[in-house]
């Protein structure tokens, strides 16, 4: 298996796409009131910016509509 190197653009791009649906994450927790989440808000403040994934979850299911 050839070794190799990820390109620095791509790291750069994906943790810049990252901050920033971080920052709307928290933007859109700070906003909501409480009885507006699913469960505690800084459960959703930790998984929400932890990674892209957590973010995702708080879109699709910790938001009540």
């Amino acid at each position: 298996m050839a070794n190799k190197k990820a390109d620095p653009r791509i790291v750069v791009a994906a943790v810049a796409i990252q901050a920033v649906i971080a920052a709307l994450t928290l933007r859109d927790l700070a906003q909501r009131p409480a009885d507006a989440v699913r469960g505690p808000k800084w459960v959703w403040r930790i998984f929400g910016t932890a990674n892209t994934a957590g973010s995702a979850a708080y879109w699709l299911f910790g938001r009540k509509r």
